[in-house]
């Protein structure tokens, strides 16, 4: 056991002090790994070793569930679990089960972790527990698993691409990038279940660099295995486009940047569906490739920006529009009928476009189909938008 200036240890608190005396307690996994590196972790992971499931539940900790040794403190609601051991029962991340008593010590937990750098713990006197090296990989900058159960669980390629996109001076051992691969070859990565995918991959991309991500799961052609050719459209970029995505400020617009690159809505939208992917990122990845498509055309006109703003429902949802029109400015920069996009915005947004067609149905003739006369009086109006932005321009 080692001690670690950086580690302070921790002060057990009344519902831990409830614990028998031959329990002890420990900080395990991010929390100590963020410490050594000088981060502050919002949430801490504990491990106890030598307790029973009747001494947590006396303790007050509330179960998580019925067959995980789980639970949740009843005032921070932070989570510890028992120490255990698991086995490999079934395909995917959720094919485990696990064997959890007094007699499991802590190295035989932090066995099962994912890479040495997260198999690390804490005592409350500040002792650093790392029975795997992993406070040499965090050194080293190196990203390593702990042991060759690392090939059981798929999930864990996923975990090792978006740690890369957030810890961006790390590079991946040459044995854990070949396991990485037996994973790939062996299916498991088919097995994990779609809101999983998307849940890691949505980390990744509010991580500085998400890129990085994209880039690994490229190299170990794991792509196809996630999503098949749309999720292969998905990571092939250029280098322009990958700085992009990079440089995009949030979650958000990078998925709505990077899914464009499928090209059309049917794309989008099967991709989608194959990875639950939020409705709000799925409809703006859609107005994105609409307006993308308008702002390719050589010499649009007053009936092409009338069909664009049709397409991308500006009417109903002006916001979303907004927003798009936001992403691709910073994704592609300024485009001059970018301009025309964002006055109709505004317009709609303001009640300038409303007053147009109140003014419209007010001037109508007696007995006129109103639907005709808002029609026609949005084609005016979309005719005036462009004539009125071109006019500027000259």
């Amino acid at each position: 056991m080692d001690k670690v200036s950086t580690l302070q240890g921790f002060i057990p608190d009344p519902v831990v002090g409830k614990l028998p005396a031959s329990a002890r307690v420990y900080v395990v996994g991010g929390a100590v790994r963020d410490a050594l590196l000088g981060l502050t972790s919002i949430d801490k992971d504990w491990v106890v070793v030598g307790a029973t499931v009747n001494d947590m539940l006396s303790a007050c900790f509330t179960p998580v569930g019925a067959d995980f040794p789980v639970f949740l403190h009843p005032g921070t609601h932070e989570e510890y679990a028992l120490a255990r051991t698991e086995r490999k029962s079934g395909p995917g991340y959720k094919g485990f089960t696990f064997h959890a008593d007094p007699t499991v010590t802590l190295e035989e937990d932090l066995a099962r972790r994912d890479f040495t750098v997260n198999a690390m713990a804490m005592s409350a006197e500040g002792e650093l527990i790392d029975p795997y090296g992993g406070l040499l990989d965090l050194q080293s900058k190196l990203m390593r698993h702990v042991s060759p159960a690392f090939v059981e669980d798929p999930l864990r390629v996923l975990r090792l691409a978006r740690f890369l996109a957030r810890f961006l001076e790390f590079s991946v051992a040459d044995e854990t990038l070949e396991l990485c691969c037996q994973l790939r070859d062996s299916g498991e990565l088919k097995h994990l279940v779609a809101e999983r995918v998307f849940a890691e991959l949505n980390k990744g991309m509010g991580e500085e660099k998400p890129f990085r991500m994209i880039k690994l799961l490229s190299k170990l052609n794991a792509w196809p295995e996630l999503g098949g050719e749309p999720a292969l459209k998905f990571a092939r970029v250029d280098d322009a486009a990958s700085k992009t995505v990079d440089q995009l400020s949030c979650a958000f617009d990078r998925w709505v940047y990077q899914l464009s690159h499928l090209g059309n809505k049917d794309a989008v939208d099967g991709l989608s569906k194959r990875w639950r992917i939020p409705k709000e990122i799925q409809q703006a990845t859609v107005v994105f490739v609409e307006l993308n498509n308008f702002l390719s055309l050589d010499k649009p006109d007053a009936s092409a920006l009338g069909y664009v703003l049709e397409r991308v429902d500006l009417y109903r949802r002006p916001e979303r529009l907004g927003d798009v029109c936001r992403i691709f400015r910073h994704a592609k920069g300024e485009h001059e009928e970018l301009y025309r996009i964002h006055l109709a915005v505004e317009q709609v947004q303001s009640g300038q476009y409303k007053a147009w067609i109140s003014k419209a149905i007010e001037s109508a003739q007696p007995g006129a189909s109103v639907a005709d006369v808002v029609a026609n009086a949005k084609t005016k109006w979309v005719e005036h938008l462009f004539q009125n932005t071109l006019n500027q321009k000259q």
